[in-house]
This record gives structure tokens, sequence and C-alpha cells, in this order.
């Protein structure tokens, strides 16, 4: 793939205005799928499962089958239109959307077109340094996912190059939730990260309602980006006319949505600049090489043949449905965010830091595991974030927040060190079990035994007879030597200060 040339991000926005919209589809987790009964891949108490097993006749769309509505995925779908501030329809209906989908069967898909279930809502977001940010929601329509391809051979995984494409119907007619925003003006240098805190916001939504899982890595919350550019004009002046968009699809991390945004941004800037256009097509974005390709170009509402679904009645939840699923909200993500930083008593500087590293939920969840609120912060913050961010990946799909609480709680109780608790660490992102099945399993719990840390001790003070004099002359520091032979000698499972306090102990004897 050919490197594009950039602009630097700082001269495009003194020459272009950028203009945002994002669609996010929610994958969520009853227990069978959108219109079938088939067992629901995106709920993780339905275990896994080889390729074209978890389908049904509907699945697959065999004459003689008929779709049914899944009532609880209807529920969902208005609880979270209510918790984007929608208004939920009277009535909403399905429609066909038409065009070529190999990875579903009866290639088209059911969605929800000019009759969406949501609509009319707003978001409020936090962007880094406290500024709040309003998104205009236009729509939150029911729809089914498409299944998965897997394309063999070549070098990219994709379909060029490709041997052969394999179908796993399995994922085709999962229930979906997509969001689609009004366009959005006015993000300027915070662009890139007002996508990432959005599709934040939104996962700290479907989290707090309990309808979706979330997992970005997993798909079960994709974010289609979509950016145009438009030429600054003169004070005083109408804006110019908005540019031509593209839209990246299904950025699968948090952090893949800031970048790809960004470079969007500094790609279309040096095309325009240079009088060049712009193509309306979808984009793919690579996390290896930090860059987006050219996919197809892209559709409109026309383009797919939209018309009634002649299978399924209209959608018409009564008041009394919807006045209880509102009665039954969890607090919005900027309430929550104000009484978790008055609850863990963190500074604006330490709460921001948690926010801004996409984590709150984990250092929430952690803490209700029994870890202290800066234990948990300091972990995930740090070894944690440090990993992912080497291999990556969001640091939520590294570890849980109860095997953080368990190693939390091995350090405060003297079992393990800091150091040993990143090796533990390293085994449990591993895949090597639980924090105390790691610790068996490498031998790493601290050395508690006095009699084998004051063995350690003597033969090191008894080979440095200089050092235990400078001890005994007041010199303390210089035990600083003893200890750190000690800790080798001990391969770091000891506890320093333990060490020291013998140390200082044996050498006035």
């Amino acid at each position: 793939m050919a490197k594009a040339e950039l602009m630097d991000f700082d001269k495009a926005l003194e020459m272009f205005e950028p203009v945002l919209g994002f669609e996010v589809h929610v994958e969520l987790n009853t227990r069978t799928k959108m219109f079938s009964d088939a067992p629901n891949p995106a709920n993780s108490e339905n275990p896994a499962s080889e390729p074209n097993t978890m389908i049904t006749p509907v699945c697959l769309g065999l004459p003689g089958s008929l779709p049914v509505v899944n009532e609880q995925a209807v529920r969902h779908s208005i609880s979270l239109g209510l918790a984007l501030g929608c208004q939920i329809a009277p009535s909403s209906r399905f429609a066909r959307k038409n065009y070529f989908y190999p990875d579903l069967a009866k290639n088209y898909q059911i969605s929800q077109f000019d009759e969406p279930i949501a609509f009319d809502g707003s978001v409020e977001v936090e962007l880094p340094g406290g500024r709040m940010f309003e998104i205009p929601i236009e729509r939150a329509h029911m729809e089914e996912d498409a299944g998965k391809l897997t394309h063999v051979g070549g070098a990219t995984g994709r379909i060029q190059g490709a041997e052969y494409s394999l179908v796993d119907y399995n994922r085709a007619g999962v229930p979906l939730v997509e969001i689609v925003t009004n366009i959005i003006y006015g993000a300027e240098h915070d662009a890139p990260e007002l996508a990432k805190a959005y599709v934040s916001t939104i996962r700290d939504i479907v989290i707090g309602l309990g309808i979706s899982e979330a997992r970005m890595e997993r798909g079960n919350l994709r974010c289609d980006a979509n950016i145009s550019l438009r030429p600054r004009t003169a004070p005083g002046e109408d804006p110019a006319p908005l540019g031509t968009r593209t839209e990246t699809k299904n950025v699968n991390s948090l952090r893949s949505v800031e970048r790809a945004i960004r470079y969007e941004i500094q790609r279309q800037a040096a095309i325009l600049a240079k009088g060049g256009t712009i193509i309306q097509e979808t984009r793919h974005w690579h996390e290896d090489t930090g860059q987006t390709s050219a996919g197809r170009p892209k559709s409109d509402a026309d383009d797919y043949r939209y018309f009634p679904e002649p299978d399924l009645l209209p959608v018409e939840p009564s008041k009394a449905l919807i006045e209880e699923l509102r009665a039954a909200l969890p607090e919005a993500p900027a309430i929550r965010r104000r009484r978790l930083k008055e609850a863990w008593g963190f500074t604006d500087l330490e709460f921001q830091d948690v926010v801004n590293s996409g984590l709150l939920s984990e250092v929430e969840a952690t803490t209700a595991a029994g870890a202290s609120a800066q234990a948990a912060r300091k972990w995930w913050t740090g070894e944690i974030a440090r990993v992912a961010n080497e291999k990556g990946v969001d640091a939520g799909t590294l570890v849980s927040p109860l095997h953080v609480s368990e190693l939390v709680a091995m350090v405060e109780d003297g079992e393990l060190t800091d150091r040993l608790a990143r090796q533990v660490l390293e085994g449990v992102i591993a895949g090597e079990g639980s924090p105390a099945e790691v610790v068996k399993a490498r031998g790493l719990a601290v050395v508690s035994d006095d009699g084998a840390l004051i063995a350690a001790i003597d033969e090191a003070l008894a080979s440095q007879p200089d050092v235990l004099a400078k001890i005994r002359d007041g010199k303390v520091q210089a035990a600083g030597a003893v200890i750190g032979a000690v800790m080798k000698a001990m391969k770091g499972q000891a506890d320093a200060a333990r060490v020291r306090e013998l140390v200082l102990e044996r050498a006035a004897q």
C-alpha cells in the first residue's frame, strides 16, 4: 500500500474546518438472534462454536422460513434510545436493505430506514481538559448483523490478493442497534479526541445499561467514522459548502478511532491543498501502518433500494413499556463521572488521567471488586496501559478487573512486591491463569521467612566488612549495597523494606 502524502495537522486545521459524523454499531447481548431462535454469539453465555453451527433456516434465508422479532432486542433498543436522549417512535417498521451480501445468504439486510425506533437525541461528551461537547443524535435503529468472511491466501488477510474466501454465518442475524449522529460542527483541533471520547461514552452507556458487552476487539461495538473538510472563509463570509466525506469502516479500538480521524484530516488536507478532489468512498483502517486505504465507492440510501419488510409487522411499544424502561435507566455518563471523582477522592489531574485513558469502567469495576481506587488507577493507567500501548490494543482487553483487584490485594498483603506483581501481570496477560495461579506456577511469592532473609543478610555483611563498618559508624545509607546484594540473592522475591530493617538490626549487633 503506497504511503499517502500528509499535511501537518495544525496546518490542516488552519486551512480547513473538519466536519464529522459517526455511525456506531452495538451488538446486543440477547440470548438469541434478532429474527430467529439461533444462539447469539454476542452473548458470552453462549459457548463459542464452530463456524456455521449457530444458525437456523431463518439465518440462511431458506425458502419458507420467516423472521420473528426478538422482544428483548426491542426492549434493549428502546433503553438505548432513551439513554441517548431520543424520542421513541410510537410506531416503527423494518425495511429490506439490498446490495450484494456474500455474508448474508438471503442477499439483503433487515434494517430500519425512514421509520427508526429512536430519533432526535443528543449525548454530552467530555473532552480532555474538561470541555463539554454535545453530540447531536439523528437516529438509533434496529437491524441484524452480517456474517463473517475469512479471506485465505495473500499477504494482508483482505480480499485483495486472496485465493478464496470462507463464509461463517454464525454472526448473521445478531441483533444490532446502529446509532447515527447528525453532522457535527465545531470540533476543530479536538476532532480526533472528540471521536475517541464519543465512542467511549457510547461504550459506557451500553455497559451501564447491560445490553452489550461492548468489546471492540470482538466487534461488539464498532465505529464508522465520517470526515470531510471545507475551506476556511473570511470573517463575515458565508461558510463554504460541505466537502466530500469519506467513511472509515469498523474501527475496532478507541485508540484507532482517534488515530483514524487524525490521519484522514491530514490526508484529505494534503489532497485539497494541491487542488485535488476527495472521492466519496469507504476507507479501511490499518492498525499496523496507521493508515487508511480505499474500500468501495460509498453508496447513498437510494442505492440500497429500501422497501418495507413484508414479513414483519410494525413495532409499536406501549407508553407503559417506554416509561418502565425510562425509570430503569442508569445515571448519565457525565453525572457518573462526577460521582466517581468525588467518591474516589481523586484530584482533577488524577481523574482526568483515568478519563483520558478510556479506562473509567475498568477502574470502577476493579474498585467494586475490592481494590482501592488509587491502586486501581495506578495499575490500569500505568503498567497495563503501557503493555497495551506496546501491543497496540485497548488496555481493557488484556486483563479482567477481578484479576487486577486480586493482584492489588496480593501486593497490599505483602505476598508480592510491585516488581513481582509486574511479572505476575505479565503471566495473567499471557493467559497463564489468575494471579494466584501465576504466582504458584512461576514461584514468584515474596520470601517472608525472616530466617532465610537473615541468612542472606549475614552472608552479604560478611562479604562486605567495609560496608558493615560504615553502617556501624552511622552511615545508614551504606546499607543500600547490602540490601541490593540480598535482593539479588533472593531473586527479587523479598520485601526491600523488611530487608532494610533486618540489615540495620544485624549490623547493630
